[in-house]
């Protein structure tokens, strides 16, 4: 379940739900957008609904209806609203297009569909060739059955930006994932070796984390632990949980949180690390402490690890209770459903 997060967490990255969502022309779409961005989808498909009746513009009404659906992970319903989105154009192809596609084949990968993600790609590639991200996720799917073509897109992808160290990352995430993590490490070595006059401390530090040196990790993190934002201080503490050092991660996730204490993804490493060492009634405090945090991005994840802390607690009726409403929202996560045929025999 993680590994899959991390891939649709990179299929969506950069691509923003309201950049293309209506106008004073489009009030329903503009209305739907809204909607979705407030995490409401079955508004949403109404106001969409509503500008399919008024004759707004069927490429917004279209796109968002796939949004709204791929929040509520019906992604089959939500790639066929991103093919109609496609189909409703004048034959010139543009902006609007290519982001379209780009939510198309995340629905694609949702779906298991890994020959249509391809293929849709491929089209987002024709409309723009130096487009280094969609490079690498089409380099992703291929990993699945084809490694030569993997590596000639993760390597074109890599020739367009150099510098793009968190590009450099991913792709090394991606080989790790399936069995090639030494051809992964090589591309952090190089960027080391060639760029590393141009690095932060935060990004030297985050390449030798994922190179498993964790004693130089931890140097250049701390090096840039003021000024590096919540990424570094993330990274800081997990390099302190690699290292053993439970009670140091937790000083430094706490010491954080004193200065922003609304950053959910803190609160969730506070608590993996609160599990680690058993403490579980301080573990679920931090889980629902991160979740009371509004619009953030880590609601499936904090739920999930509340409901686990329960289990932890002895407190099965709880967790199965929990584990009902979140499959409700999440029912496409599998260890979920797995989970809950689990509690509902204790």
């Amino acid at each position: 379940m993680r590994k899959k997060a991390i891939l649709l967490a990179v299929l969506l990255a950069g691509i923003s739900f309201g950049g293309c969502g209506g106008s004073d022309a489009n009030p329903s779409v503009t209305e739907g957008m809204a909607a979705v961005e407030a995490l409401d989808y079955q508004t949403a498909l109404q106001c969409f609904g509503k500008a399919l009746e008024e004759g707004e513009d069927q490429r917004l009404l279209y796109r968002g209806q796939g949004l709204a659906y791929m929040g509520m992970t019906e992604y089959g319903a939500a790639a066929e609203a991103f093919e109609k989105a496609l189909g409703a154009g004048n034959g010139r192809v543009d902006d609007l297009d290519y982001d379209i596609n780009y939510y198309l084949a995340t629905t694609y990968y949702k779906l298991g569909q890994t020959e249509n993600g391809i293929r849709t790609y491929n089209a987002i590639l024709a409309l723009r060739p130096k487009d280094r991200m969609a490079y690498y996720l089409r380099g992703s799917l291929w990993l699945e059955s084809d490694y030569e073509r993997a590596k000639a897109d993760f390597d074109q992808a890599v020739s367009l930006g150099k510098e793009d160290y968190d590009l450099l990352i991913n792709i090394y995430l991606a080989l790790e994932r399936h069995g090639y993590k030494e051809v992964g490490q090589e591309y952090l070595q190089t960027a080391l070796g060639s760029e590393a006059k141009s690095m932060t401390n935060y990004q030297k530090g985050r390449m030798y984390y994922y190179l498993g040196d964790y004693e130089n990790a931890k140097n250049y993190l701390e090096s840039a632990r003021k000024d590096g934002g919540p990424g570094a201080v993330l990274l800081l503490g997990q390099t302190y949980e690699e290292l053993g050092d439970f009670n140091y991660a937790i000083s430094v996730y706490s010491s954080y949180l004193e200065s922003d204490p609304e950053n959910a993804r803190v609160y969730n490493r506070l608590g993996m690390c609160r599990m680690e060492m058993k403490a579980y009634e301080e573990a679920l405090t931090a889980f629902q402490t991160g979740k009371n945090i509004e619009n953030n991005d880590m609601m499936q994840t904090l739920r999930f690890n509340e409901i686990v802390t329960y289990e932890k607690l002895g407190d099965y009726k709880q967790a199965a209770s929990l584990l009902g409403s979140y499959l409700s929202s999440y029912p496409d996560d599998e260890v979920a459903q797995r989970e809950y045929i689990f509690l509902k025999t204790r």
